[in-house]
């Protein structure tokens, strides 16, 4: 069964009534017929039906209606071998986008097309070239539903939780089971019976053929329920009538597979069949029960009662639940293949229903449906979301009217502003959308960054409308929305533009003000000029040595992160603040008189603290989404709450300080809020720090407004001197309602050195930091600043992530929050203001250059001097050491250096750094302000280091390297899985593959070759079709030149340094190859297609 609609849960008895029914049920169904068939008829039997049987390899490119994107496997087998025909489950043949291929017992594989798949019932039917099967004898299996009856023995052939061939064995015990009821807001079949054994199939043997002795088939295996090992098998009268039509529409038509229609009528009402027990409790007459079972065929135990009506369908308002079912245009119903029949012969046309309700006689009078009418072939793409009509099937799961505009997957825009699955949309930008056409229509209008609302309602909430504010894509995260129709001649689903072409969101060019390039060396002229930043190349902390390891496996359960992709709690992640002083154009008379009238400062209470005061109007919350398809470097999640600090504003861009275990990656959307004046605006993330844990976000202050640009304020930052032990500090945070809170708290520890282990997926973790530890636990998630009594932010108290182990495999993500001192901070912030010889980047329309890291990638931890002594370090080196810090006592060692940096194959596991140009290196600022010392004599980029090695001291020359700040600025889309250069956080790891490093799997989507054929995460690319992929470029040029549908051979390199080699087909149509890369120059990510199948190519496919 090929995914998680078909296996079973619990399948609760419906009370006692059904629980008598099914206790009687082998006393009413047609008698036992004796099994004469012996061993040697099975074998002969198996003989020609195993060579028929099929494994079905699916993948649903899209969700779609009741299903999920996704890959799976199934059964199928060969009904019509001249025409090609396999019969399998509705389930498997999907009712969206879907690419399959069929694999025959000798390993022949070929791809398959689905023709047919029916709305209601479970079971469709694939095509395939016959003439492609070239080294296999096989028959097709027939079809026999007439010989299903309680007590046949049967086989069920086919694919059994992964095996490539599996006989399972059973007898019928039931003709009449209801239906099964998978979920409640996914595929359910209705208005027909099952039949049941004792054959406890699983997973992967969906449409499975049920056969007898004589190797015919007399149902389709469909589901199963594991807690009773019972498996559900579909009655094959409707699947003979649909075969016989595809076949008549295959003959019709010379050389090619036409769209074949199938006529399927509907009431839009859902029967189940009950006793006449239980009809006579729900009101039908003596009189009315006689006629029935004298019309009835022998055996015939109960009657159809309307259980639900959809509402909008032909039935609502003429039929009820409870009505119970006597006549179709003059003619006895008791059965569902019988009304079936009727309905399909009649649609569009009126029919007359004999109904009792409650005791009393009802005629009534209804127009058959077409049921592919209300059954979706289209479906908008837009942002990763998939929006259709709303289907029968779903329609009578939330009972909701068919064809409402339908949320099945929300993708990014809608998932940004909290609609879910299944929601249905009702008003957009304030326009009633009853249409999805209405809907397109409103989306053509909007522009790129536009905020606008959209109402909304879900079956779980059917009552209320739900008002959210949807804010379109300002970068361009995804392609232009498109509608994919379905192609029933090719069984594809064909894509087009789904809006005009001078609709404003397919505008590519963005309009900003005249860039101003700021020179390197000359700082901004602006009316608000930042206050200078003292630094020095030495603290004088008093606390020693200190070693806080967060990796270590715990049986005690702790706040986890937050952050789930489904939901954001109070839980979620909260950032650090920082503050400067108010400046001249913050007390501009015009501004300060508005701000006045103003009352919306909660600190302005008067019990609120200085510090309290002094902060408030520096602090923002920030909301960080991150687009599922650029979810690069290890991010854990798509959402991210925080607090931060403005650290930097001026009329022309302020600047927020925030730690990146709230801002992780510039792949992202940011909003900020402000705690000083009601307002949110974007910003942009500008700046992610090499090794410290922050980031800055610019904004826009023009946002603002003249009010809102004078309520806010830039901290004033301290950072020398560093904070002691025994110091008091402020703690000054926000609450998620942005209430500005104080706690007063003393310093217990100002250099608590990290020890963050990597996370099963790798990403960002603070290395080669001190960090501040406070008296009192204020929780693993409020956060903010560290101030002294005057409101000068001395450190922030930010957030940090890590991975809790619990034996084994198991593990939790988990966070914390520390002191980070400010002095980075202030350092980042000068170069900026000044101008560096960085890269350029657009702001806010004005070029600046942005900083460059100088570091030594080398990851070092601290060992207390006596133990340094013990490892044979001098009693010189000793004393030299401690005379330089007193109160550490400390020597860095080396844990590792990251793969691919210069200090790579220099420095050694173990090594104890001594000094750097001679003098005495105790602490991890030490090392950062010899690095910084070496862009300051220019020219010079290397560090000639002292070094304990086993027992001897020597000297090395060790290069350092210079990062940028803005992150991994390229992505590509390869086959669904997402590729980018290797980030620093698997370079930590200390290895990278000799073949080529440059093609790192950072994901991988549902639905997508990658997910069907295993390109995962974790895994260098170092090959294509034998040809080299040392780097990103490379790997474009060989990909680009591969066709659609053509196998690739694929050579990877886990992280754990296993090599493999996988195939893999491509598949341009549905996954198109592309690329996004950040544009300095507009400040925004932009969308390259690299390949597509094009429309010329289409055609000569088929």
């Amino acid at each position: 069964m090929g995914d998680p609609l078909e296996r079973l849960g619990s399948d609760a008895a419906a009370g006692l009534e059904s629980t008598m029914k099914e206790e009687l049920c082998m006393e009413i169904d047609p008698p036992f017929r004796e099994n004469i068939a012996t061993a040697e008829d099975w074998r002969k039997a198996l003989n020609k039906v195993v060579p028929a049987v099929v494994v079905l390899r699916t993948t649903a490119a899209r969700a779609f209606d009741t299903e999920a994107a996704g890959a799976s496997y199934a059964t199928g087998f060969v009904v019509d071998k001249r025409r090609g025909i396999i019969l399998t489950n509705r389930h498997v043949v999907k009712p969206g986008p879907v690419v399959a291929e069929a694999m025959f017992v000798n390993r022949e594989e070929i791809p398959v097309h689905p023709i047919y798949r029916d709305p209601v019932h479970d079971f469709g039917f694939f095509r395939y070239d016959p003439d492609a099967i070239q080294f296999l004898s096989y028959e097709e299996i027939p079809l026999a539903p007439e010989a299903a009856c309680v007590g046949l023995e049967i086989r069920v052939v086919g694919n059994d939780s992964g095996e490539k061939v599996s006989i399972l064995a059973g007898t019928l015990a039931r003709l009449d089971r209801d239906a099964p009821h998978y979920k409640k807001d996914g595929y359910n079949d209705f208005n027909t019976f099952y039949l049941q054994a004792a054959s406890g199939t699983k997973g992967g043997s969906s449409g499975s053929p049920v056969i007898d002795w004589q190797g015919r088939a007399v149902a389709l295996n469909a589901g199963s329920k594991s807690s009773t090992a019972s498996a559900f098998f579909l009655p094959l009268e409707r699947v003979v009538r649909a075969l016989k039509l595809l076949q008549k529409g295959r003959d019709a038509v010379v050389n090619r597979w036409g769209a074949i229609t199938i006529p399927r009528g509907t009431l839009q009402v859902t029967f189940v069949h009950k006793g006449f027990d239980e009809t006579r409790r729900l009101g039908l007459q003596s009189e009315t029960q006689q006629m029935v079972r004298h019309a009835s065929p022998p055996g015939e135990t109960g009657m159809l009662v309307v259980d639900s009506v959809v509402p909008g369908g032909p039935a609502h308002k003429h039929l009820e639940p409870g009505d119970i079912l006597i006549r179709i245009n003059g003619e006895v119903i008791t059965q569902f293949l019988k009304m079936e029949i009727l309905l399909d012969d009649r649609v569009d046309q009126k029919i007359d229903l004999q109904i009792e309700r409650g005791g009393t006689s009802l005629n009534v009078e209804l127009i058959v449906q077409d049921l592919h009418s209300i059954t979706p072939d289209y479906f908008l793409e837009v942002s990763g979301a998939v929006i259709h009509p709303l289907s029968y099937q779903q329609a009578r799961n939330f009972r909701f009217h068919c064809g409402v505009v339908y949320v099945t997957e929300p993708g990014y825009m809608l998932f940004r502003a909290g609609v879910p699955r299944h929601a249905i949309i009702k008003k957009f930008a304030g326009e009633e959308i009853s249409r999805l056409d209405d809907l397109i229509a409103v989306l053509s209008k909007l522009s790129r960054g536009a905020r606008v609302p959209l109402e909304y309602i879900s079956y779980m909430d059917r009552h209320r409308r739900k008002s959210v504010l949807v804010t379109v894509d300002r970068h361009e995260w995804y392609a232009p929305p498109q509608i994919y129709k379905r192609d029933d001649s090719t069984g594809l689903w064909t894509a087009k533009p789904a809006l005009p072409p001078q609709s404003p969101l397919l505008a590519s060019n963005y309009s900003f003000a005249p860039p101003t390039v700021l020179s390197g060396g000359t700082c901004e002229s602006s009316p608000t000029p930042m206050e200078r930043i003292h630094h020095g190349n030495n603290q004088d902390l008093t606390d020693g040595v200190t070693y806080m390891d967060t990796n270590y496996e715990s049986d005690v359960g702790s706040k986890r992160r937050k952050v789930e992709e489904e939901s954001s709690s109070d839980g979620t992640v909260i950032a650090d603040s920082s503050l400067h002083e108010p400046t001249e154009e913050n007390s501009r008379p015009t501004a300060n008189a508005n701000l006045i009238d103003y009352k919306g400062s909660p600190a302005a209470a008067a019990n609120a603290s200085l510090a309290e005061r002094v902060i408030e109007p520096t602090l923002v919350m920030l909301e960080v989404h991150v687009p599922p398809s650029c979810m690069i470097d290890g991010v854990h999640s798509q959402h991210f709450f925080g607090t931060g600090v403005i650290v930097y504003h001026s009329q022309s861009m302020g600047l927020v300080a925030v730690d990146k275990n709230t801002v992780a990656i510039s792949v992202s959307d940011v909003m900020l809020s402000f705690a000083a004046f009601p307002v949110e605006i974007p910003g942009e993330v500008v700046f992610l720090h090499p090794v410290h844990n922050f980031a800055l976000v610019a904004y826009d202050p023009s946002g603002l407004g003249a009010v809102g640009a004078s309520a806010v304020r830039a901290a004033q930052l301290l950072p020398e001197p560093g904070l002691c032990r025994g110091d008091a500090v402020y703690l000054v945070g926000l609450s998620r309602s942005l209430q500005a809170t104080s706690r007063k708290s003393v310093v217990t520890n100002p250099c608590a050195a990290l020890n963050i282990g990597s996370a099963d997926c790798p990403r960002y973790r603070a290395t080669n930091m001190e960090v501040i530890e406070l008296d009192t636990d204020f929780g693993s998630t409020f956060s903010g600043v560290l101030t002294d009594e005057q409101g000068r932010v001395q450190a922030i108290w930010g957030s940090f992530s890590t991975q809790l182990k619990y034996g084994g495999s198991a593990s939790e993500d988990h966070q914390f929050v520390r002191g980070i001192p400010v002095y980075a901070i202030s350092q980042v912030l000068e170069k900026i203001s000044c101008g560096t010889d960085g890269p350029a980047l657009l702001i806010n329309g004005i070029k600046r250059s942005m900083p460059l890291v100088r570091i030594l990638e080398v990851e070092l931890y601290p060992t207390l001097l006596s133990k340094a002594r013990s490892f044979g370090l001098s009693d010189d080196w000793v004393q030299a050491l401690v005379k330089k810090d007193p109160t550490r006592r400390q020597v860095l060692r080396v844990k590792g250096c990251l793969a691919g940096s210069k200090a790579e194959n220099l420095l050694e596991q173990g090594d104890m750094v001594l000094a750097i140009d001679k003098e005495p290196i105790t602490c991890f600022r030490d090392i950062e302000d010899a690095c910084q010392a070496l862009d300051k004599h220019g020219g010079v980029d290397e560090l000639t280091m002292t070094i304990f090695r086993q027992g001897r001291e020597m000297e090395l020359v060790v290069g350092t390297d210079v990062r940028a700040g803005n992150g991994t600025a390229r992505v590509i889309n390869w086959c669904g899985s997402i590729v980018q250069d290797p980030h620093p956080a698997v370079r930590a790891l200390g290895f990278l593959p000799e073949e080529g490093h440059g093609v790192y799997v950072a994901r991988w989507c549902h639905g997508s070759p990658a997910h069907r054929y295993g390109l995962y995460a974790l895994q260098w690319i170092v090959e294509i079709n034998g040809n080299p992929t040392p780097d990103l470029d490379h790997f474009v040029n060989v990909t680009k030149e591969l066709e659609h549908g053509e196998f690739v051979r694929v050579r990877t390199v886990h992280l754990n340094g296993k090599p493999r080699v996988l195939t893999l087909k491509q598949d341009l149509h549905y996954w198109p190859m592309w690329e996004l890369r950040f544009d300095p120059d507009t400040a925004i990510w932009r969308r390259r297609t690299i390949k597509e199948l094009d429309s010329l190519q289409y055609l000569r496919i088929f």
